[in-house]
């Protein structure tokens, strides 16, 4: 794992393990000594050993997995923060629900994209079957009782045999996209602006717009959490949920608000980044001295809602896929059935 990001997965479980640990009263260097006793692969006990080494030399912790290079600038950042203010277990314990948060996100987004994508496949499949396929053996039965297929089905059909003959060089253009594709998605510079580019366009619309929202929130509750005043706070908050233009100048808006007098609630409800109604639960938990509880909340619900944004988009798409692929397979069908059954009628 050693100089490779290590997965949300593991962050998550690592800082968890790691604030019960401190919070029941050991050291960090003992903590990172049992954690690498009990790691059972060889590149974990690598990176504990990396972190001991650096520990032992006197570097703090946040300094440790710094010079590993293996853990993300934000986490190293709150870690030093949580050193800082003297709250490091409380800062753990948030990064750990932060980052099982980033991975059950993930897990509902991949599972939400993977039922339209088996469903849109299996249309295409279908379709392509009965247009390479059937059509031609209904062809040959309509050329035997010496007439013709209707010419929907005819020209579907010279399009079937037209996607047959070409079938190795279209296989051969799907494999070189596909290349091209992974490629793109391991080049880190071309991933970054793959990533830039759809976050301009996409970032601050429908689920998009709920997900860095949401991010915003969350992140801003850790930092709260840890110590921190509400302007450092934000500026961390925009830093993991930010990206595309539209979101970064909510966070801009937000802070020229606080900065002309108004509240924190006032200003994340007048830039766009919490409702009116969440903004009134802040605005209620900073008078009761509750502010980090509130976020808390707002930030529970926030997950809450982008989960159900995702499964309304799905339920849209899954019902609408069946509906085309029905009427698709359908009109093929009636066009080749309804011109047989009245050759049928007339012989009758």
């Amino acid at each position: 794992m050693r100089h490779k990001t290590l997965s949300n997965t593991y962050l998550s479980m690592l800082c968890a393990e790691l604030a019960m640990l401190l919070d029941a009263g050991l050291t960090v260097n003992d903590s990172i000594q049992i954690l690498q006793d009990d790691e059972p692969s060889r590149d974990g006990k690598a990176l504990m050993q990396g972190l001991l080494d650096a520990l032992n030399k006197g570097s703090p912790f946040s300094g440790a997995m710094k010079s590993s290079s293996s853990f993300p600038r934000y986490m190293v950042h709150m870690v030093e923060i949580g050193e800082k203010t003297g709250r490091l277990v409380e800062t753990l314990k948030a990064l750990s629900e932060y980052y099982d948060r980033q991975v059950r996100l993930a897990q509902t987004i991949k599972t939400s994209v993977l039922y339209p994508a088996i469903l849109l496949v299996l249309m295409i499949v279908v379709v392509l079957i009965l247009i390479v396929q059937v059509l031609p053996i209904f062809n040959d039965v309509f050329s035997r009782l010496g007439t013709q297929m209707s010419p929907l089905a005819t020209s579907l059909m010279h399009f079937g045999q037209w996607l047959g003959g070409a079938s190795v060089v279209i296989a051969a253009i799907i494999v070189a996209i596909i290349v091209l594709v992974i490629l793109a998605l391991t080049i880190p510079k071309v991933r970054g602006g793959i990533s830039k580019g759809f976050s301009n366009r996409f970032g601050s619309k429908g689920v998009f717009g709920k997900i860095s929202s949401s991010r915003f929130v969350f992140a801003m509750r850790l930092a709260m959490a840890s110590g921190l005043d509400t302007a450092e706070a934000i500026d961390i908050a925009a830093a993991v949920s930010g990206g595309s233009k539209a979101v970064d100048n909510k966070h801009k808006r937000c802070v020229e608000l606080l900065n002309s007098g108004s509240t924190l609630s006032e200003a994340l409800s007048g830039a766009g980044i919490l409702s009116l109604q969440d903004g009134k639960m802040l605005s209620i938990g900073s008078r009761s001295g509750k502010a980090d509880e509130a976020m808390a909340e707002i930030a529970r619900r926030s997950d809450i809602g982008v989960r159900d944004a995702i499964d309304r988009i799905v339920g849209r798409i899954e019902p609408t896929l069946v509906i085309i692929s029905s009427v698709v397979v359908g009109v093929i069908l009636l066009s080749v059935m309804l011109p047989l059954m009245g050759i049928m009628t007339s012989i009758g």
